[in-house]
């Protein structure tokens, strides 16, 4: 039922993933839509991995039925074996037991006809007659005593033959029996392998459906990634657009403010050409003397224009501990050049890039998550436009230290290491987040 309820909410954020767009008109909008996707982004790669969990899982248990299944399989072949050689022994057995069956029949058939032979000769009338012909007594005795022995002879054989008989019988029997025992063994052996064969593929068919909510899940992240890139660039285009408002604001007042500044050097040269003729005037009318004209001709030095210069825009500047952010960086250089090591977290025997960045923190007492898509939900998220050194930057299956000026210091790879890159955007960036 669980598995019903989470690949039907899987289903449902696949419908509505393709209709999800860049809609907001302003930076904070957007920066807010950001997060949002990016919070949507981090839930459904939890449930990837929730997911994957469990398929793992299952494949271990999928696994051990396979070396069950193996081990069943096995013995069932060994008590084949085994059957087929006790129907050997079975057969071996039947063929003495027809064998001593046959020699004492054929042993009796000779007693008989001995016993007959002794009979037919010998009795009441026949020994008498054997005495009065040969009168000899000893003869006589003698003929009784190799009667006897033959007797006790034929009874002894007969006695022997009829145990080997029953010796014969009875391991037949024996043997019959015990290869009854194993058939019963091989039929449960062959009952065990048949649950074991239905409950492999009944979780492989459940490995399966849990592969499709994976692919399905993977689907609906790749979405959220390529809508936090549209959102990226429309950020980037709006604090381009503002920034080209700044610079064309900042030239217009330069424009006006140099106008006016001329403006008002031409009213004051205006201004001193009409003291100077009015002074010249002055002069010829009236009768001064050479000192006298001299001090009426003699202008006031006109006053410099003062001259404002433009007013630069002022932006606050992001909030954070901006010198600890720097200490952080400043840290992590001392680094560049250390290898790369997949799932390391050692500065100078290497790491990889999110064993780089919590080793880094951990120096400074800040404890992040080990992986990087983990690391995407550390501290508080800011806009790229508002980065400043230490923040996370973070992308699909990687993330770096922004340094400043758009340069990040990162575990990028096995073959260079921790190193520098002037180019923080070299790839489409997921999110920022903010640590101190």
């Amino acid at each position: 039922m669980k598995k019903k309820v989470l690949a039907l909410s899987l289903a449902i954020i696949v419908g509505c993933a393709p209709m999800m767009t860049v809609h907001a008109d302003t930076i904070e909008g957007l920066q807010q839509q950001q997060q949002e996707t990016s919070a949507k982004l981090n839930n459904t790669e939890s449930q990837i991995n929730d997911l994957e969990d469990q398929k793992n899982e299952l494949t271990g248990e999928i696994d051990t039925l396979d070396a069950q299944l193996i081990e069943t399989i096995a013995s069932i072949n060994s008590l084949k074996e085994s059957i087929a050689n006790k129907q050997v022994e079975i057969d071996e057995t039947n063929v003495q037991l027809q064998a001593a069956q046959a020699d004492k029949d054929s042993q009796y058939a000779a007693m008989k006809k001995r016993i007959q032979y002794i009979y037919e000769k010998g009795g009441d009338i026949g020994w008498a007659t054997m005495l009065l012909e040969n009168g000899n007594i000893s003869d006589f005795l003698s003929n009784a005593e190799n009667t006897q022995k033959l007797y006790d002879y034929d009874k002894k054989a007969l006695e022997a033959y009829v145990a080997v008989v029953q010796q014969v019988t009875d391991l037949g029997n024996q043997l019959a029996t015990e290869k009854s025992d194993l058939e019963g063994m091989e039929a449960e052996q062959e009952s065990q392998q048949q649950s074991l064969e239905v409950l492999i593929e009944e979780k492989k068919a459940t490995c399966s459906d849990y592969e499709v909510q994976i692919a399905a899940a993977e689907h609906v992240a790749a979405q959220y990634q390529d809508l936090i890139q549209q959102q990226n660039a429309k950020i980037q285009e709006l604090v381009e657009e503002q920034q080209r408002a700044a610079a064309a604001a900042a030239a217009a007042e330069a424009a006006r403010q140099a106008e006016a500044q001329a403006q008002a050097a031409a009213q004051q040269q205006a201004e001193a050409e009409r003291q100077q003729a009015a002074s010249n005037n002055n002069s010829s009318n009236n009768d001064y003397s050479d000192n006298n004209s001299n001090n009426n001709n003699s202008n006031p030095t006109p006053e410099t224009p003062s001259y404002t210069p433009p007013v630069e825009e002022i932006v606050s500047p992001p909030s954070g501990n901006s010198s600890l952010g720097q200490s952080v960086i400043d840290y992590a250089c001392q680094f560049v050049g250390n290898p790369y090591v997949w799932g390391g977290t050692s500065l100078t025997n290497g790491a990889d890039c999110s064993g780089f960045v919590m080793s880094v923190y951990a120096h400074f007492g800040y404890s992040l998550p080990r992986t990087s898509a983990s690391q995407r939900s550390a501290g508080r998220g800011v806009s790229y436009s508002e980065a400043q050194p230490g923040d996370l930057i973070c992308y699909d299956g990687h993330v770096a230290l922004y340094m400043g000026g758009g340069a990040i210091v990162h575990a990028s790879d096995e073959k260079s290491g921790i190193k520098i890159s002037g180019n923080a955007a070299y790839r489409p960036i997921l999110s920022v987040r903010r640590i101190v």
